[in-house]
């Protein structure tokens, strides 16, 4: 199978200086990123998750070029990002998180044919790929209105216009639905599989392990800046046989409750969420044996006098392989 992206023993090392004693310089090394590997098949949804300080993000900018690797090499289609860079990044269309990477004083039209014009277009073509892209992005309507008039799930359409432009063989998306409606993120996931279907290879990095799940052939979860599983979604939801998932609504809870919780036999972890709607809370429980577990968990909830609501015995998620790796949820 032919390789889209090829990144081999990448490490990146970023070293801090602390003058001390006015003259003495103390030197700090955190390693970001360490010694990762892994290929991007050409035509496959990659998908890149990490908690935050993971090492996720900057691999992303090694990928894109903005960062230059300490050791290892990164190739795009062939062509090493750091020794050959104007080759490699033509291959590749990025949209970044959280990145203003189009001019909200110009029209949508307007950005794609000025991207187009960056890209090496000539006029006629700059405007023909240009209405072929927000025909298809369903903007052409909007295509001669000023984007800071646009809502951000139409703002981020035509960041992946300009990600689209080059017509490169590989789409970077990171968070490409972050922020967005849930319509608007359901046609955006539309456009990705699209785009897949044209043969093209996407990285997408995502919060929401929903949409990894629906949308990757194969998922890379990093923390503490090294690959800790590589696999289909299905397989390392597969992995998670061993150990289960119990969830539990509760009125109220506290620190004390969640560290006992963690204490129990055969508890793996124990994440709590706030659910802002419903005005409670959530106790995802990892454990090994639920047959015995669950009346240790319910007396110990009721010694720390939190009210049950609801107990639900689930079958193992992605967000469950995530947080059994990780021990943290992907949004901390």
């Amino acid at each position: 199978m032919e390789i889209a992206v090829e990144a081999k023993e990448v490490k990146k090392i970023f070293v801090t200086k602390k003058k001390k004693f006015l003259r003495t310089v103390e030197k700090k090394e955190f390693k970001a990123v360490d010694d990762i590997s892994f290929n991007i098949n050409k035509g496959e949804i990659f998908g890149l998750l990490g908690p935050n300080g993971a090492g996720k993000t900057t691999t992303i900018k090694m990928l894109t070029g903005l960062l230059r690797p300490t050791s290892g090499s990164i190739k795009v289609m062939g062509k090493d990002v750091d020794k050959e860079p104007m080759e490699a990044l033509k291959n590749i269309g990025t949209v970044l998180a959280g990145d203003r990477s189009i001019y909200w004083k110009l029209t949508a039209r307007e950005n794609l044919e000025y991207f187009a014009a960056l890209y090496g277009c000539n006029k006629k073509e700059a405007a023909r790929r240009t209405t072929e892209i927000l025909d298809r992005l369903e903007l052409t309507d909007k295509a001669d209105e000023l984007v800071e008039k646009f809502s951000t799930g139409m703002k981020q359409k035509v960041a992946l216009g300009k990600a689209l432009i080059p017509n490169a063989p590989v789409v970077l998306l990171d968070e490409p639905t972050l922020g967005l409606d849930p319509q608007s993120a359901l046609n955006l996931r539309d456009i990705i599989l699209d785009i897949k279907k044209e043969g093209r290879t996407v990285l997408l990095t995502t919060h929401y392990m929903e949409e990894a799940d629906f949308l990757c052939d194969r998922i890379a979860i990093i923390d503490g800046g090294k690959i800790i599983a590589l696999d289909t979604p299905e397989n390392l939801k597969k992995s998670m046989n061993e150990v289960k998932s119990i969830k539990i609504q509760l009125s109220n809870i506290t620190d004390n409750l969640v560290n006992e919780l963690s204490k129990i036999n055969n508890v793996k972890s124990v994440i709590s969420n706030y659910d802002i709607e419903n005005r409670n809370y959530t106790l995802t429980i990892h454990h090994t044996n639920g047959d015995t577990l669950i009346q240790s968990v319910l007396d110990c909830i009721s010694l720390n006098k939190a009210k049950v609501l609801n107990v639900n015995v689930i079958e193992p998620s992605l967000e469950d392989v995530f947080i059994n790796l990780t021990g943290k949820s992907l949004r901390e």
